[in-house]
């Protein structure tokens, strides 16, 4: 729980949300809390799910959930870390009434932050441990619920608040959320260009983000009347209830601001990533496909053009038909774009089976979960869409999937962020200028206030509702009375509470603490001995094996191999390059020339050198210098490090693939032999295909048996050049390879298209 405070990684880069702005401003507005590390800072999760699964009912519980931010980054976001703190029961939505049932957590919430007596198992003695609320996390509708703001109508963007000119859409009937040029520098020629825009110049600046004491005095005397209103039943009753909602955008004052704190808050509710970036690829997807009642470009959406009077190419004749638009795929396009879809297969684990969304018959995408659109932009989206789309709409929207990249990893550094604003900004204008009004509906409008979040709250995974929802299915799962639902959650989750805990004291027992993980790579039979060996074993090998005989030069390349990358020969390895510096005095002292050396003749002086000191060394050190067996082990299968690795034969016909390799190496390069200076840098060796994981055997130690494995058809991409290349991928750092492996090895292929 003081991780946040003792951990010593302190190198500005955001890992956790202690790195953000938002803790910081807090740790400085309240340096009491903040001195005591022991004090815990909260996120509050909520959203609503039906216990029922897919049957016909219409009924919502809401369980509200507090994690909290003080454990380190591999256990913040784990399910046993989760706190279930109440359940609003069904069978309706709470809507503004969430509030009356939030009052008793607010009052606890109260006391904690006031101290309550607790005592320290660490330090043995008793504290007062106080307890903050930082943030809520729910997705875009939850976060009206939850805040009291209006995100249905013209001023649904809680960031922008009141400060934004909205946009019917009268044929579509809908509001429109573009004007990003608003966001560019004062300068920028977007600014006066009406024609590719909205027919209109925007001189207006960047809205300024409210202050929580600001928001605090929009809503102070808001009054709510709490309890469910009569429904007004009917189509027209209906209309003119919602039309009502959308003149006010408070619809409450939120009972967080109850909290003494609240108001001085940086980051109050969260935007859901998650949800965003889902809605983003529903639209961008149905849009290119134009399937009909999904896109965002009809008949109404060209009527909007015309009454805007913008691209006058694009308006639709007195038929009610209309021209297709650039982005608008062509049937053969559309056959291109979903066979490389069809035919994508993914590592095991890495996401679900995405092919079995796409129907090339039908020519449609069906069925996308929220995580298959985080694959899908992330990943797929740009390299299927390159050869289907006209180079301008194909530009955009890789810039739009590689910003979902970017904002997506788990360390950013702040000082990208600047840049990374930059570009949305200018993706999302020039989105403005390809698609429709109707397209920029406001959940593609919020990616705009993204950046902004990170730089306050920190890496969106702590933050975005993929563990919440993850977390809401193992709730469901606990419901076995369907009469009282919100009674079988509790009691599934005391249960659940009870053995976690109990589990953490039972060493010699499998549980949720302790099992092997998905992909199980614990070694068979770790005998004592083993443990303090040089090299222990690594990874578990699934199914048979079979032995083959190392050609001389195969021993010489593992053996090599080995040496250059065990940290007990280094000081050896140093010890030799200074002996090869002094025979070279004579001749060039060029760091390559004595590296060349060092490669053909070190594994030889390194055998001479130990055999002749004897005793001096360790056992172990004396077998390694003697080298491999003849014989060793090949393997079709393996698990390692928690990812699987198969052979391509092993791999053919499955819907996963663990044959393809991205290896990233460290290793000495040179501009040319006749420059002295090295440049340690990293290379990117890819795709290779796992041919064989082979375990050798040293001499005389039958039990040390380090893994080692081989790959075909490498490509090595290094400061803009490809070289062919066959690389022999292993655990730990790699040693320099040169052209006899190339030869040798005879397992390059054709290189990939990069």
């Amino acid at each position: 729980m003081k991780w946040h405070a003792v951990d010593s990684n302190k190198d500005g880069l955001l890992r956790h949300p202690r790195d953000a702005e938002a803790w910081k401003r807090f740790d400085s507005k309240f340096f009491e809390f903040s001195s005591d590390a022991r004090n815990v800072r909260l996120a509050l999760a909520s959203d609503g799910f039906n216990p029922f699964g897919n049957m016909s009912t219409n009924y919502s519980i809401w369980p509200v959930i507090l994690i909290p931010y003080n454990t380190p980054p591999w256990t913040c976001m784990k399910q046993t870390n989760f706190i279930l703190s109440m359940i609003i029961p069904g069978k309706k939505m709470p809507g503004n009434d969430i509030d009356i049932y939030l009052q008793p957590l607010i009052d606890e919430l109260k006391v904690l932050w006031d101290g309550v007596e607790t005592f320290d198992a660490s330090s043995n003695e008793n504290f007062k441990m106080r307890a903050a609320l930082m943030w809520t996390i729910s997705d875009f509708p939850g976060l009206g619920t939850l805040s009291g703001w209006n995100t249905y109508g013209k001023l649904a963007c809680p960031i922008c608040n009141i400060d934004t000119e909205p946009c019917r859409l009268h044929h579509s009937r809908k509001w429109c959320f573009m004007g990003h040029r608003r966001f560019l520098h004062a300068g920028h020629r977007f600014r006066l260009d009406k024609t590719r825009f909205d027919g209109k110049i925007d001189r207006r600046n960047p809205p300024v983000k409210l202050s929580g004491s600001a928001i605090f005095s929009q809503v102070e005397n808001i009054q709510v009347s709490f309890g469910k209103t009569p429904e007004v039943k009917g189509k027209r009753g209906r209309g003119q209830r919602n039309a009502n909602e959308d003149e006010s955008h408070w619809r409450k004052r939120s009972i967080f601001f109850e909290l003494p704190y609240w108001e001085f808050n940086a980051l109050r509710h969260n935007l859901d990533v998650m949800h965003i970036e889902k809605n983003v690829c529903d639209n961008v997807l149905y849009t290119l496909l134009n399937e009909s009642g999904k896109t965002k470009d009809h008949l109404n959406a060209r009527r909007d053009l015309q009454s805007m009077g913008i691209r006058s190419t694009l308006w639709p004749n007195e038929n009610g038909k209309y021209p297709s638009a650039i982005f608008t795929m062509s049937n053969k396009q559309k056959d291109i774009f979903l066979k490389t879809l069809k035919n994508v297969v993914v590592p095991d684990g890495y996401s679900s089976n995405i092919s079995r969304c796409v129907d090339v018959k039908q020519r449609k995408i069906f069925g996308l979960k929220s995580h298959d659109c985080h694959i899908l932009m992330e990943q797929l989206l740009p390299i299927a869409l390159r050869n289907a789309m006209p180079g301008l709409v194909f530009a955009v929207i890789a810039d739009l999937c590689s910003f979902f990249r970017q904002i997506c990893s788990k360390v950013l550094n702040p000082i990208d962020l600047v840049t990374l604003q930059d570009q949305i900004v200018h993706t999302l204008c020039h989105l403005e200028m390809i698609f429709p009004p109707s397209f920029f509906t406001v959940m593609v409008h919020l990616i705009v206030h993204l950046v902004d979040e990170v730089k306050e709250g920190g890496p969106v995974h702590y933050r975005w509702m993929y563990p919440i929802e993850r977390y809401l299915g193992r709730l469901k799962s606990y419901v076995r009375n369907k009469a009282q639902p919100e009674g079988s959650i509790v009691q599934g989750y005391l249960a659940e509470e009870i053995l976690t805990f109990c589990s953490r004291y039972l060493n010699d027992t499998e549980t949720r603490t302790n099992r092997p993980r998905r992909v199980d790579d614990q070694p068979d039979h770790v005998e004592h001995h083993e443990s303090n060996t040089m090299f222990p074993k690594v990874g578990r090998s699934v199914g048979g094996f079979s032995y083959f005989i190392l050609t001389p030069l195969e021993k010489l390349q593992a053996h090599r191999h080995v040496l250059v990358n065990c940290i007990a020969v280094d000081p050896f390895l140093e010890e030799f390059r200074a002996i090869t510096k002094r025979m070279l005095r004579h001749r060039t002292r060029l760091q390559s020339e004595i590296d060349k050396v060092v490669h053909k003749e070190f594994p030889n002086w390194f055998q001479k050198h130990i055999s002749n000191e004897g005793a001096r060394h360790s056992e172990e050190l004396r077998w390694l210098a003697l080298g491999p067996l003849d014989q060793a082990k090949r393997f079709t299968a393996y698990n390692v490090n928690g990812f699987k690795f198969r052979t391509l034969s092993r791999d053919h016909g499955l819907k996963s693939q663990n044959s393809g390799v991205y290896g990233m190496f460290d290793t000495r390069s040179y501009a040319t032999t006749s420059i002295d200076n090295w440049i340690a840098e990293t290379s990117n060796y890819g795709v290779g295909v796992w041919q064989s994981y082979l375990q050798q055997r040293r001499r005389h130690k039958p039990h040390d048996r380090p893994l080692q494995s081989r790959c075909g058809g490498g490509s090595r991409r290094r400061a803009g050049r490809k070289i062919r290349r066959a690389a022999a991928v292993t655990e730990g750092r790699c040693g320099a390879e040169e052209e006899e492996e190339d030869s040798a090895a005879a397992v390059a292929q054709e290189e990939g298209r990069n």
